[in-house]
């Protein structure tokens, strides 16, 4: 075993030191009402002051506040937490969207009790070792060398990558003795995925106001948390009936979902899901089902997962905007493919009987970026399934060379074809549609962090036309 360099022993130093603090910051803060921070601050500085008694008479300041603080200190020792909690949280929430949902708190004291504060206990939001070692923040690039050797701004933004939720304490009426009370608790999700939720926390101030005693009542349960979503104008993405080969199977365990044309005998190699088993007890031979394959109109949405940085607000916003495709487009008589590339390819249908917006909405909220396979293999992916497609949407993280190929490549199969590119602060403005030339209508650059501002111009623009 190779003894540990030093540049490792100094990562690891400025990691524990980093966990450390963290943990005195989230105790501080989750322990102290703002009244009692405001009097610890006081009694700081009073401390600070008060050194040499013979000069002022901040000692006597500290000595005051310091017994405050022990006393609140002291007050919050005796509380105990008999109770049981009962949470029915909903199963799916949306990002930035607030969450309200009940939870019922049942009182296994043997008297009333009052000035109880309930509120979601959120999963640990710092990072280990090797996640703090391989990450790569968004601006890393722009850093000095001695803040990118430190990792200070990392370790910031991994906290707040891994910060799923914020939660709201809320009061909780006063409880007699084996009585229940239900209170309405809130949360807003602050990124999208499976919000774990491994417990609830029960507290009550001290008399002074200043400290809370907290206990933790274990409520295991999670929330799915589903992509932002915008309002898009309308779309209209014309596009001819595609012939599809074998019909569209209705769901992997049903078959096809063929129009029924006529019984016939067995061929070697027919589906034995297509044998009509009355038609064989009545004829002593086997009898199937033919069907006529089904003209559709399909549309693809393709998501590029093509970046390097893993919750870079660029790809987060790529992904909202997919889903609020997912949500606009019109699928009751048509079928729409969701393609995009994780640690392997995915294609995922929905429409007339499929899958529906719930369902690839799910889908959505749990993609990733794919930082290590190259581009071309959502374009080999993309290329399979043009000759089925009517039209395609592509929401790509940038225009360069491989992006304006892939729409080439769907030009020549005279698709239709809608590029919603998410780029950079700035990037916006004067960019080349490319390949799009001829339809710029079709093109739409939105930068990241300004949503909303490029989707009202191009609402503006649609209606001009």
């Amino acid at each position: 075993m190779e003894p540990p360099t030093l540049g490792l022993v100094m990562r690891k130093f400025l990691f524990l030191n980093f966990r450390s603090v963290a943990a005195v910051k989230h105790w501080f803060l989750a322990r102290f009402t703002p009244a009692g921070r405001l009097v610890f601050s006081a009694m700081v500085l009073c401390a600070f002051f008060g050194i040499n008694t013979g000069v002022n008479l901040a000692y006597q300041g500290f000595t005051f506040l310091a017994a405050m603080v022990v006393i609140a200190f002291w007050g919050s020792m005796f509380f105990r937490s008999p109770f049981s909690v009962r949470r029915t949280a909903p199963r799916f929430g949306t990002v930035g969207v607030r969450l309200s949902y009940r939870m019922v708190v049942t009182n296994r004291r043997r008297k009333k009790a009052g000035g109880l504060f309930l509120s979601e206990r959120m999963a640990d939001p710092r990072p280990g070792f090797a996640e703090f070692s391989a990450a790569r923040e968004p601006l890393q690039d722009r850093r000095n060398l001695f803040d990118r050797a430190v990792g200070y701004h990392r370790w910031m933004w991994l906290v707040a990558l891994n910060r799923r939720a914020e939660a709201e304490m809320v009061p909780v009426p006063a409880v007699g003795p084996g009585d229940s009370a239900e209170v309405t608790v809130s949360l807003t999700p602050r990124r999208r995925g499976r919000l774990d939720l491994p417990g609830v926390t029960v507290s009550r101030t001290d008399p002074l106001g200043l400290y809370r005693a907290l206990r933790v009542e274990k409520e295991p349960g999670s929330i799915l948390v589903l992509p932002r979503r915008y309002r898009l104008p309308p779309i209209d993405l014309p596009g001819r009936r595609r012939h599809q080969p074998g019909g569209v199977a209705l769901a992997s365990s049903v078959g096809d979902a063929e129009e029924f044309v006529s019984l016939r005998d067995y061929r070697p190699g027919d589906p034995i899901r297509q044998i009509h088993w009355r038609s064989w007890a009545k004829a002593g031979k086997p009898i199937v089902k033919e069907f006529q394959e089904e003209y559709f109109v399909r549309h693809a949405l393709v998501l590029d997962t093509f970046w390097p940085v893993k919750g870079d607000e660029r790809f987060e916003e790529a992904v909202s905007v997919a889903a609020s495709f997912v949500a606009a487009v019109d699928t009751r008589e048509s079928l729409l493919d969701l393609l995009f590339v994780g640690t392997e390819a995915y294609c995922f249908t929905g429409g007339r009987g499929l899958a529906q917006e719930d369902r690839m909405l799910e889908i959505l909220a749990s993609a990733e970026v794919c930082p290590d396979r190259p581009f071309s293999t959502l374009r080999a992916l993309t290329r399979q399934r043009a000759p089925q497609l009517s039209g395609c949407i592509l929401v790509l993280l940038d225009w360069d060379d491989q992006r304006q190929e892939l729409v080439r490549i769907l030009q020549r199969h005279l698709l239709p074809i809608l590029v919603v590119a998410v780029v950079g602060e700035g990037e916006s403005t004067g960019i080349d549609p490319g390949p799009l030339k001829t339809r710029p209508e079709n093109f739409v650059p939105l930068e990241a962090g300004r949503i909303e501002e490029g989707l009202e111009r191009w609402r503006r623009r649609t209606s001009n036309h």
